[in-house]
């Protein structure tokens, strides 16, 4: 698994590329989102470490750019720690936001997390049979991490893969936003339940004609989310 780091603070660039080689992962980095870009385009990155206050192109908007052609994992680190830095940045697409100073070893422990959501992708010439969910116009591959609507494929983040894969084994069932944290494994649990709200919002764009008036992930005020496979109404 390839790691790359991207942050203005070359100090913290080489301790985190020698923190987590040492366990285990292939780490580069770059200074700037045009290093970044450079990067990107001569090796397979399999996660990114995005910095917020970056000079010239700043973290967020690199995020929004990175989340209109591609699904690699983002975390965003950020000394900004307030709240509404967070919901941005979830907003723009990043899978997980950690606030500056931090240990090496919380990193690694959201590392593992996101990737845990993403799943492994399938080896070259695997045999085992692929595990597909179907709902309305779409199917759910959870063999190799994709979503199609009518065989075009949607691209999910890691983050919107797992919820929609949770949302999907529990049809027509209220869920609040204390169980779809416990149903998503990997995901680290904090007060800021917010992020539950941001990623439905996202998969809500994804998934519906009408995001306003979502069919599929419904909004049952004071208990939490339902959906629905063929956008029934709801009774409760």
């Amino acid at each position: 698994m390839n790691i790359l780091i991207v942050d203005d603070d070359p100090g913290l660039r080489d301790l985190l590329k020698r923190y987590l080689s040492e366990q285990g992962f292939a780490v580069c980095s770059a200074e700037d989102g045009r290093a970044m870009d450079a990067v990107l385009a001569e090796q397979e990155v399999n996660l990114i470490v995005l910095d917020l206050m970056l000079p010239g192109e700043d973290g967020l908007a690199i995020a929004r750019r990175l989340r209109a052609s591609s699904t690699i994992p983002i975390i965003i680190l950020s000394a900004k720690g307030e709240e509404i830095d967070r919901i941005i940045g979830l907003e723009v697409g990043a899978d997980d936001y950690l606030p500056k100073p931090f240990n090496p070893r919380e990193l690694l422990a959201r590392i593992r997390a996101v990737t845990r959501r993403g799943g492994a992708a399938p080896q070259a010439g695997a045999a085992e049979p692929r595990e597909i969910l179907s709902f309305d116009a779409f199917k759910l591959d959870l063999t190799t991490h994709r979503l199609f609507r009518n065989d075009a494929q949607v691209p999910l983040t890691a983050s919107e893969f797992s919820l929609l894969k949770v949302f999907v084994q529990h049809p027509n069932r209220v869920l609040s936003r204390d169980r779809l944290i416990d149903l998503l494994k990997g995901y680290e649990r904090s007060p800021y339940d917010r992020s539950i709200d941001i990623r439905v919002a996202r998969l809500r764009r994804k998934l519906e004609q009408d995001p306003s008036d979502p069919q599929f992930i419904r909004t049952i005020w004071g208990e939490g989310y339902l959906f629905s496979p063929q956008g029934q109404s709801y009774s409760g």
